[in-house]
């Protein structure tokens, strides 16, 4: 599966600020401070952001440094984007969904693991 299949709903950068309330340069601000990430996909390849990234219009608290911490990994943001929704029997469910509901512990020590 893809990780384009992996994701059910991406959104453009555009919609990301509204959905926000944020300008576009501010949604651009998060992607480079690593608080969000996005990859190319469809036709015309458009940069799009996951948005289960994002509960009532914020970014999901703990997702910053769980991004950090794959990257630290060396994951880039693809790679990023697979683990967080991927299931992980261990967990229980997908990373993304438990930092969703504020369970980051397990997930990062799960990322962490990833970098050793």
């Amino acid at each position: 599966m893809n990780t384009e299949e992996l994701v059910q709903d991406w959104a453009p950068l555009p919609d990301i600020a509204e959905l926000t309330g944020l300008s576009i340069s501010q949604v651009r601000r998060l992607l480079e401070d690593g608080a969000i990430c996005g990859i190319k996909i469809g036709k015309p390849k458009v940069l799009q952001v996951p948005l289960a990234f994002f509960i009532d219009g914020e970014v999901v608290k703990p997702l910053k440094g769980t991004l950090n911490t794959l990257h630290d990994a060396g994951f880039d943001d693809e790679e990023a984007i697979v683990w967080l929704f991927t299931p992980d029997d261990s967990l229980p469910g997908r990373p993304i969904d438990l930092l969703r509901v504020g369970n980051r512990k397990e997930v990062r020590r799960r990322a962490q693991a990833l970098a050793f």
